[in-house]
């Protein structure tokens, strides 16, 4: 089974010079707005450009430019505040500063709104980002959490339960523990039926393989976790076998519809609807530069000849033809 997380990489990293076609939105990712006339202040101070915030990340580009970009995940951000900054195109003024940390490496960042007054900037990148950070329940696997309400498995917004499974046994230890088995259009959930804070929310996201095998205790439903969620292996007996087997038929079924369009849970909209990433992305035109075939030879060199010392120069020079002296040659090239 081929885990989304694989692929996934826009809210995870920091990257600089994406290509266009990393620039677009993935499955799953949407565009939530989109602010003109931005500065990089810290890393292109003085050049106009576009952020785009997405429900994974924000992009800037410059708009002069285009491949001169970045592109800041939200898991990767710190912290994010309002500071005074001198900017090029604003000179001193307020802009928000944010500070990253992606493969041990810190980054910090400052855009500035070059229209004057408008805090746009400020209320849509601070918004999205806590809209993200408290949504992890979508993307994270999760123990012993606040998941169960009178018996009942609290929804997030957006899910979807298809199949309760009573008389599940968890074989995390020797005995195993009995409980009840949630599947979800966004995750696996079970909890013991004698502890409900003795429990595990396995989102699509984070399911590594899901197979039948045998244990001790007979078949049973194997879940192997992401080596990001802490590369866990979760065994399940369900009985009988025919039950079994429909739950993974079923988690399989519905884990593929999730790998097509991932729910991130990052729901948060604007007034107004900005449009496609698609087209405010600029496909980068090539670069004007000719490049001479291998035969085609330079035009003072027609073949190689002994190399001489000149003492005029004090280094080593080719042999020059009979009649040019060094001082015909400076008079041609000046």
């Amino acid at each position: 089974m081929a885990s989304v997380l694989d692929a996934l990489w826009e809210d995870r990293d920091v990257r600089f010079d994406i290509t266009v076609q990393q620039m677009k939105t993935r499955p799953g990712e949407v565009l939530i707005d989109c602010l003109d006339s931005i500065e990089d202040t810290k890393g292109n101070n003085g050049d106009r450009g576009r952020l785009l915030v997405t429900n994974l990340r924000i992009i800037w580009h410059s708009l002069a430019l285009p491949r001169v970009n970045l592109s800041v995940g939200y898991n990767t951000i710190i912290n994010i505040t309002t500071r005074t900054a001198n900017s090029k195109l604003r000179g001193q003024t307020e802009a928000l500063y944010i500070l990253t940390k992606s493969n041990n490496t810190r980054f910090e960042f400052i855009f500035t709104n070059v229209v004057p007054g408008s805090p746009r900037l400020f209320t849509s990148v601070i918004a999205v980002h806590r809209a993200y950070e408290t949504s992890k329940m979508y993307r994270d696997l999760k123990l012993r959490a606040a998941l169960i309400q009178n018996k009942q498995l609290r929804l997030l917004p957006r899910e979807q339960v298809y199949d309760k499974i009573n008389g599940v046994w968890n074989l995390s230890s020797d005995q195993g523990n009995l409980g009840t088995f949630f599947i979800t259009n966004v995750r696996i959930v079970w909890h013991a039926n004698m502890n409900e804070s003795f429990n595990v929310s396995i989102p699509y996201l984070q399911i590594w393989s899901i197979r039948i095998r045998d244990s001790k205790f007979g078949l049973a439903l194997v879940i192997e976790s992401s080596r990001q969620s802490g590369g866990y292996v979760l065994g399940f007996k369900i009985d009988p076998v025919e039950k079994l087997q429909d739950a993974l038929k079923e988690i399989n079924s519905l884990h593929k519809v999730y790998s097509a369009n991932p729910i991130f849970g990052v729901d948060y909209e604007m007034e107004e609807k900005p449009q496609p990433l698609e087209e405010l992305t600029v496909e980068q035109p090539p670069d004007d530069v000719e490049i001479e075939p291998d035969e085609q030879t330079d035009a003072f060199t027609q073949q190689d000849r002994e190399p001489v010392f000149s003492e005029e120069l004090g280094l080593a020079i080719e042999k020059l033809k009979d009649g040019f002296t060094l001082q015909g040659l400076w008079e041609v090239m000046s």
